[in-house]
């Protein structure tokens, strides 16, 4: 649908608020990367955003290992969460507020929620007893059927026994909802087939799940039974709105955003965002989010990439050898958004090299040497007439990239942007400047030609601001430009009168290559 269509209504985006006791990787780069494409993208469109992320400290396992080392557990956890608060500065990622679950803010709304659930009238709290499999390391229940060999197929390890009085949450009350939400809304959950996963765990069969831990103070208390604390997910979920009542100061900011919430999340936490959480809002009386995107895992040997697995790649070693740039580039590129890919240091070092290096670096290099030598440094405001096949290159470009990011296809709208630089380096061999400029009676071919390839460039670092941003501001800066990235300057013929342009430095200089992993 053509950019000026849409709607301009509020755009918030949420990550996962990560577990606090993990080891940041690029997992969760990945999910913050693509949430911080799609916002950028919608600020240059206009449009009022928000962008949340931020960590879950009230595990089980914090506790553990708070104990373990002699500290309480809030100790422990401010003194690691400021390692997954540098993770988005270091991404380049543009968020509005960092959120800590151990928050005074997010404490008062948990416990005002879970009030409303409980006084909804229709019984959706009861107190029962629980004896089950719990995993520490999903913070989750589990079923015999669940296990491998036993042990819980992400962590690797037994599940614990446990056996307690607890207060219950009544999702078995909300199965008929659930199903008629998705039959309504079929874009609620994204992409359709992980919608399906959802669709069919709620056909199956919805059971009722324990919202409070007996014997761990650790946590948010429960209003009513201050001795029990909620458990880990009726808190974390509950991050999402409880956000917009305290970070911005003064102000609530619920009636704006929330309407428009999208969740972003990986695939194995997809049955508490979409059955748990939206049969808690519905039970808590507010609106269910827009939508809910559901991505896949990247591996690493066909394996999911955790601490508990041992194949951690660390984002921030990688931003230390590349750049912020690089590694969101390779997040968008490598994998289609939304399917599970395989992620290897050596991947990441070849589209460095071939497409960053030389694609577009090397593009850009060439034409602001050539306009220094052939045209003293100066770029004309207009370009002589005649037929452009960067014109036509560009043509429909706009809509086609904010059309896949309109649908999460993050992947496709870098795909559509890299058609147009491809286009671009075959006009350059295609119409051979070095050899118009030894002929002055092709003086205006010669101008008409880097013209195009400085607009074309132009209109490329504008539509790759989201993704890339320092890169961006870079090749605007070389070719003299000014720096708005407002989304109707992804056209052809904006290129704007510059002077006093030199050769550009390397965009992306030559990085000795990995040793490949074993």
């Amino acid at each position: 649908m053509p950019v000026e269509s849409v709607e301009m209504k509020p755009f918030y985006v949420t990550t996962p608020i990560y577990y606090v006791n993990s080891t940041p990787h690029i997992g969760h780069a990945y999910t913050t990367i693509a949430a911080d494409i799609v916002v950028r993208h919608q600020r240059q469109r206009g449009r009022d955003t928000f962008f949340l992320t931020g960590v879950d400290e009230h595990a089980s396992k914090v506790a553990r290992v708070a104990a373990e080392q002699g500290l309480t557990p809030q100790a422990y956890a401010d003194g690691i969460a400021g390692v997954w608060r540098e993770l988005p500065v270091r991404l380049d990622a543009s968020n509005d507020f960092f959120i800590r679950t151990s928050d005074d803010g997010h404490k008062r709304f948990v416990q005002e929620f879970l009030t409303r659930i409980k006084d909804n009238g229709r019984d959706d709290i009861y107190q029962d007893v629980y004896a089950g499999l719990y995993c520490v390391g999903c913070e989750a229940f589990k079923n015999e059927d669940e296990l491998v060999d036993g042990k819980c197929p992400e962590h690797g390890v037994a599940p614990e026994w446990i056996e307690e009085r607890n207060w219950f949450f009544r999702l078995s009350a909300y199965q008929d909802a659930l199903l008629r939400l998705y039959e309504e809304r079929p874009d609620f959950v994204l992409p359709r087939f992980r919608a399906n996963e959802a669709r069919s765990f709620v056909e199956g069969g919805l059971q009722d799940f324990s919202i409070s831990r007996a014997g761990q103070p650790w946590g948010i208390p429960i209003p009513w039974d201050p001795d029990q604390v909620a458990y880990v997910w009726a808190d974390a979920l509950v991050n999402y709105m409880s956000a917009l009542t305290y970070a911005r100061e003064g102000e609530d900011l619920r009636d704006r955003y929330w309407p428009e919430v999208r969740h972003l999340l990986a695939k194995d936490i997809l049955r508490f965002h979409c059955v748990y959480w939206p049969a808690m809002l519905l039970a808590a009386g507010y609106d269910v989010p827009q939508q809910l995107f559901v991505h896949g895992y990247l591996l690493r040997d066909e394996k999911k990439i955790s601490k508990s697995l041992g194949n951690v790649v660390d984002p921030l070693d990688l931003i230390d050898v590349y750049g912020a740039d690089a590694l969101r580039f390779w997040c968008a590129r490598v994998v289609t958004f939304g399917q599970d890919g395989i992620a290897s240091v050596e991947s990441i070092h070849e589209r460095y090299e071939r497409e960053l290096g030389n694609d577009l670096g090397n593009l850009l290099s060439r034409t602001t040497a050539m306009i220094a030598r052939y045209r003293d440094g100066r770029l004309a405001a207009e370009r002589p007439p005649g037929p452009s096949p960067v014109a036509d290159a560009m043509t429909g470009l706009a809509d086609d990239v904010a059309e896949r990011l309109d649908a999460y296809d993050i992947t496709g709208g870098l795909e559509r942007i890299w058609e147009l630089v491809r286009a671009l380096n075959r006009h350059v061999e295609a119409s051979a400047p070095w050899g118009l400029a030894k002929d002055p009676g092709r003086a205006a071919e010669l101008d008409a030609v880097l013209y195009d390839l400085a607009d074309g460039l132009r209109a490329v670092a504008v539509a790759l601001a989201a993704y890339v941003p320092t890169t961006s501001a870079r090749i605007l800066e070389a070719l003299g430009q000014p720096s708005s990235i407002g989304w109707g300057e992804v056209a052809y013929g904006r290129v704007q009168e510059a002077t006093g342009i030199e050769p550009a430095s390397p965009l992306f200089p030559r990085i000795e290559a990995p040793t490949p992993t074993p």
